[in-house]
């Protein structure tokens, strides 16, 4: 069951809107076109607005609104606004839309016009999400399978027809079980040599990039994840993409530890510990004007406090954001030009089915020369 909301809009000549009679004639050609499909529509208020005029109509007996705008600047948008029960046929089908699109385009004389199918609020299942650059995006999604709030997030597993299982936090998208390419490009399979290598996940508590990289034979691998929660509902729905690492938790060549990525980074750093590979699979690049904030912050600690748990000839790997963020990922290289000592980074891109775009990742490691100057003081 959900409110759904047809949306349909006319451009007309911003001229044929400024007086009531025009109005009230542009208001009865909407009104007869709807009523092939709302039966009794009826005018129960209006007023003109400051930017143009808002009429708003009614279907006798069902609860069915429909509200008409108009625009000084010559733009007529409708809202069909009606409560649909489960199994329930809709009020105008798509094809209808079509067609009443086009007889309201015709008989408005409309210089374009435009047409959305039935937008879905209220649902027990949610398909709208976002993409990067924060365009709703609407899946095919038609189960959800875990909803709870943990501590840190919201944490919900959902079913798509297409993807298959897709955990999402916080209203975004993560992983899905069509998403090999994201955790492949994340560690640059076939580019990097992982056999023997210490490793460590910051996050990661999908298990996916951890199960991955255990294909490779490292000597170990650590992973500092905060969210039990999160391990569990994944282990549970996900494990075609996490096998049985969040079951196990331990074995001779891997460790997850729940809790504060930093709390053990800061340890690491005061025992000198130190890895091949760290890998900040933790929050996104933000979308901001500016690099400050508290996740920028975070980034900027991140960053630094993983150079002082690598080797000197290790890498740091993590994803940054969609390829329509360009301003985001040119703040996130401006953060990588002020690190000390300098360091250089490659970048690395693929389309992740889940995300619906393309996806930017990063391979940061010191310069040459600061690579050298660190391997002979060791």
């Amino acid at each position: 069951m959900s409110a759904n909301t047809i949306l349909l809009d006319f451009s007309l000549d911003p001229a044929r809107i400024i007086d009531e009679i025009s109005r009230k004639d542009i208001v009865r050609v909407c009104k007869d076109g709807l009523e092939k499909y709302l039966a009794g529509l009826k005018i129960s208020y209006d007023m003109l607005t400051a930017d143009g005029y808002l009429c708003l109509l009614n279907e006798a007996g069902t609860g069915t609104i429909v509200t008409i705008r108009f625009f000084e600047q010559g733009l007529i948008t409708i809202n069909v606004e009606y409560y649909r029960k489960d199994g329930e046929e809709p009020k105008i089908s798509f094809d209808n839309m079509k067609m009443l699109e086009n007889g309201l385009r015709i008989r408005l004389e409309a210089m374009r016009s435009k047409h959305l199918p039935p937008i879905k609020r209220g649902s027990n299942v949610d398909v709208y999400l976002t993409s990067s650059d924060e365009r709703v995006i609407e899946y095919d999604i038609d189960r959800v399978l875990f909803d709870k709030r943990s501590e840190f997030q919201k944490i919900q597993i959902v079913h798509s027809r297409s993807l298959g299982n897709m955990l999402v936090l916080d209203e975004l998208q993560n992983i899905a079980e069509a998403d090999l390419i994201y955790t492949e490009t994340l560690m640059c399979r076939g580019a990097e040599d992982y056999a023997g290598k210490e490793i460590c996940i910051l996050g990661g508590g999908d298990g996916a990039l951890l199960y991955e990289l255990l294909k490779e034979s490292p000597k170990h691998v650590v992973m500092l994840e905060i969210d039990e929660i999160v391990m569990q509902a994944c282990n549970k729905y996900m494990n075609s993409i996490c096998g049985d690492v969040l079951e196990k938790r331990t074995d001779d060549n891997f460790e997850i530890i729940v809790g504060d990525c930093m709390v053990h980074l800061k340890r690491y750093i005061k025992e000198g510990r130190k890895f091949d590979y760290v890998f900040g699979d933790l929050t996104d690049i933000p979308i901001s004007d500016t690099p400050t904030g508290e996740i920028w912050d975070f980034i900027r600690l991140i960053l630094e406090s993983s150079f002082q748990v690598l080797k000197p000839t290790g890498k740091f790997m993590t994803h940054g954001n969609g390829v329509s963020c360009p301003e985001s990922l040119r703040m996130y290289e401006d953060q990588l030009a002020k690190l000390t000592p300098k360091v250089s980074f490659t970048k690395s891109s693929a389309f992740v089915p889940s995300f619906m775009e393309e996806w930017v990742f990063y391979q940061v490691q010191r310069d040459a020369a600061n690579t050298a100057n660190a391997t002979e003081s060791v």
